[in-house]
């Protein structure tokens, strides 16, 4: 038992420092973020947004920031040739939970952001229950992460990596969506 939580933190170290080192991951979602609040921003320029919009334009953001940054946790290794290296190291279960609690990590955070920006550039919408809507946020960042993490993990074999990881999410990760909008 200590040795797979060894390992689950040496996968998860790994993937923090391999992260930082390349910043593929943080940067593009963040351009991305950015990018879509600014669009939704001019677009809905002088118009009031309710908390039912409100609520669904900051999911899809989500969804797509899932999308675009949690994808690589498994095809990054294949892609890098490092596949084998990890099966060697570390057991699969504490690679997957490795992965797993850094895509949770990364998803949180960037999902705080896309709150924190979506709310600065729309000062109107106010949040009834906010305690409420952290408890949503943390665990609609625990889903996004554990569905884009297997996900990543089936697909890191395909040739067609990336047009295949949103087109087998979005059914999987559809009711998530749902319920976090309402």
């Amino acid at each position: 038992m200590k040795e797979s939580i060894n390992q689950i933190l040496a996968v998860l170290i790994k993937e923090i420092k391999s992260e930082f080192r390349t910043r593929y991951a943080i940067s593009a979602v963040l351009l991305f973020i950015l990018t879509t609040v600014t669009m939704i921003v001019f677009a809905t320029a002088g118009e009031e947004i309710t908390s039912d919009m409100a609520s669904g334009i900051l999911w899809v953001i989500m969804f797509f920031g899932a999308m675009t940054g949690l994808s690589k946790s498994f095809v990054s290794e294949e892609e890098r040739g490092t596949s084998f290296l990890l099966q060697i190291s570390a057991n699969p279960i504490s690679v997957y939970f490795g992965k797993l609690l850094f895509n949770i990590i990364l998803s949180l955070s960037l999902n705080i952001f896309s709150v924190f920006l979506f709310f600065i550039f729309n000062s109107s919408i106010e949040v009834v229950h906010f305690s409420d809507f952290m408890i949503v946020l943390l665990l609609g960042s625990i889903g996004l992460a554990g569905a884009t993490t297997i996900i990543s993990a089936l697909i890191s074999k395909a040739n067609t990596k990336n047009a295949l990881f949103p087109v087998l999410s979005f059914p999987v990760i559809l009711p998530l969506i749902v319920l976090g909008i309402n």
